[in-house]
């Protein structure tokens, strides 16, 4: 009994490997597509994370509030920290203009443990005529090796006049955004929450790391506490921890803190990453919605082709469990081929997002940590899903006499539709387009199923274009949310075409007899082909309809998230593009399916029922 058990079970998935194949595929488009956009955070904060840790950032600049701290000062700030690495200098920012300036930092090269910058070209300086530069950026003039550098001070009250000779390009890990570093002489004294850059900030031109020889005051206490741990991306312990040591410094010295959380750099980058999740978050119902709805209706189509096998089963005796784990076993194998594409593709498009980053940032050496929560979510949800909507369709047929299965489902009974209600319209149209509009309102789960499918894939593909327009169209010019984008626009459009090609497949294999008789009766191939695939434009059309209201939610929720563009901000013909580009796939889909249908076999079809 095992080895027939075993036997059904290989070709059950042999007569069923397109609807299979069709599963995997749109689980691994969900999953992969899902999984990446959201664990992209993960890889960004476990990446800002090492980088805090291997550079040994500061969480703490401590400046002095009347240009320079006593001898005191710093040992009441040095006891509070007593265990953390503390480095001691100074820095001024000096106007060079609107919206300029140059920063000087006066370090002990020899001692420099904290805030330690990458070497990208040069050398160390071997005197105190001899400075370290900021790497050019987007904003960053920066130097040359070999650069002379005149500087002033007069300009911040202090007599001060020195050149130097640069003698190493380097990469602070303070300043790796490319936005620009906004200055201590900007109004500002936070990160602007739409990290949309820092064209309206009084930026850094320039800087220069000096020694303290040229200038011995200490201004600035740079401090990394001792638990390197407990940062984690700005997690709540570490904002509390912070919070708490900014009042006990203020208590002990007339100071100002500047906490990594005001670090432009830092904070934009770890703003972004959330954002990135947030978007991920919202489209997430939307793709597990879809497939979700598509393994329902393949699932319950399944058995309900296989309802002369179950009667055979249950006559020969097998429970109804063992019955429904073949068809478990079938829903688990396709999600869990497709779910562990999915791994992959969502990695891949986690590394993506990742590289896009870097046209605005010099982003931090990515991350080994592997991040798989977001991954373990939504594949948990979609096996659940999965796994639920075989084991109610299959007990509800199991439960069903041996008899009642081997007899063929009746078809449903022939109602009017709400279209014959209305003559004017209804009698204008031929025999032909009433049998379809008639066969589209007969079959309502089909129909329901189809229409929610196509609208939550159109409205995909519309928050797709809405955020391309966004970045294309208007001040909002982030490469990062560009790609996300290009992502959602190029996975709504897969999803849309799987879907579109699975339900229409099952719409097909569910009407064999139906089409083989058609053809008996002398129908053409045309006309055949015509009779099935004007259902299916009719039901994508009204799922394009649909689409519309769901996706001025879901864009709506994914402006909300970035901080960016409104819905009356969005240009007239994205409105326009994504219907087409919907009905695009479909046209594609119903080509393929044509040698389906017309290959039919008409005699197995008509004595099927026998």
């Amino acid at each position: 009994m095992i080895k027939n058990y075993f036997k059904m079970l290989f070709k059950t998935f042999g007569k069923h490997i397109a609807r299979l194949l069709s599963l995997i595929v749109m689980v691994l488009i969900s999953v992969g597509f899902v999984a990446g956009i959201g664990s992209a955070q993960d890889k960004i904060d476990y990446s800002l994370t090492g980088y805090y840790k291997s550079r040994n950032v500061s969480d703490y600049i401590i400046k002095s509030n009347k240009g320079a701290f006593t001898q005191d000062e710093i040992s009441a700030v040095s006891r509070l920290f007593s265990a953390a690495e503390i480095n001691t200098g100074m820095s001024v920012d000096i106007p060079l203009g609107e919206k300029r300036s140059l920063r000087v930092y006066f370090l002990d090269f020899e001692n420099w443990t904290v805030n330690v910058p990458e070497l990208i070209k040069g050398e160390k300086p071997s005197s105190a005529a001899h400075a370290y530069a900021e790497r050019a950026d987007d904003v960053i003039k920066g130097y040359s090796v070999g650069d002379n550098a005149e500087i002033d001070l007069s300009a911040v009250g202090l007599p001060v006049k020195f050149n130097v000779t640069v003698s190493g390009i380097v990469q602070s890990p303070l300043t790796f955004s490319k936005n620009g570093e906004p200055s201590y002489n900007n109004e500002m004294t936070s990160v602007p929450e739409t990290t949309s850059g820092t064209k309206d900030m009084n930026c850094l031109e320039n800087i220069l790391y000096v020694s303290k020889d040229l200038l011995p005051a200490v201004g600035d206490i740079y401090v990394a506490v001792e638990n390197r741990n407990v940062f984690k991306a700005f997690s709540g312990a570490y904002d509390r921890m912070t919070e708490t040591d900014v009042k006990r410094i203020e208590e002990v010295a007339d100071a100002s803190v500047i906490t990594l959380d005001k670090n432009y750099s830092f904070k934009s980058l770890s703003a972004y990453g959330e954002k990135v999740a947030g978007i991920g978050y919202v489209l997430m119902i939307a793709f597990l919605f879809v497939t979700a709805l598509v393994t329902l209706s393949t699932m319950t189509r399944l058995l309900e082709e296989e309802r002369p096998q179950i009667a055979c089963l249950k006559t020969l005796g097998y429970s109804s469990f063992g019955i429904i784990s073949k068809y478990v076993l079938f829903a688990l194998v396709a999600t869990g081929v497709g779910g562990g594409g999915g791994y992959f593709v969502g990695l891949g498009i986690a590394y993506f997002i990742y590289s896009i980053f870097g046209y605005s940032f010099n982003m931090p050496p990515v991350s080994g940590n592997i991040a798989i929560v977001f991954y373990i979510i939504v594949f948990s949800l979609i096996v659940a899903a999965t796994v639920a909507a075989t084991v109610i369709s299959g007990f509800k047929l199991t439960g069903e006499h041996p008899a009642n299965l081997l007899r063929p489902k009746p078809p449903r009974a022939g109602k009017k539709v709400f279209l014959e209600r209305i003559p004017l319209l209804w009698n204008r149209l031929s025999f032909k387009y009433k049998s379809t509009m008639r066969n589209v309102f007969r079959y309502k789960s089909r129909f329901i199923m189809t229409v929610f499918a196509v609208a939550f894939s159109t409205a995909l593909v519309l928050t797709g274009l809405a955020l391309l327009d966004l970045c294309l169209f208007s001040s909002f010019g982030s490469p990062e949310i560009m790609g996300i984008a290009i992502l959602i626009v190029v996975f709504a459009g897969l999803l849309t075409g799987t879907v579109i090609y699975t339900l229409t497949n099952i719409n097909i294999s569910e009407r064999n007899r139906e089409i083989a008789t058609l053809m008996v009766l002398g129908y053409h191939n045309r006309e055949v082909t015509g009779y099935i695939y004007r259902e299916i434009y009719i039901n994508s059309g009204i799922g394009i309809i649909f689409g519309y209201p769901v996706s001025l939610l879901f864009i709506w929720f994914v402006f909300s998230v970035i901080g960016q563009g409104t819905l009356a901000g969005i240009s007239w013909f994205v409105w326009l593009i994504a219907p087409l580009f919907v009905l695009l796939f479909t046209f594609f889909v119903t080509l393929t399916l044509i040698r389906k249908i017309i290959k039919i076999d008409m005699n197995e079809s008509l004595k099927a029922i026998e």
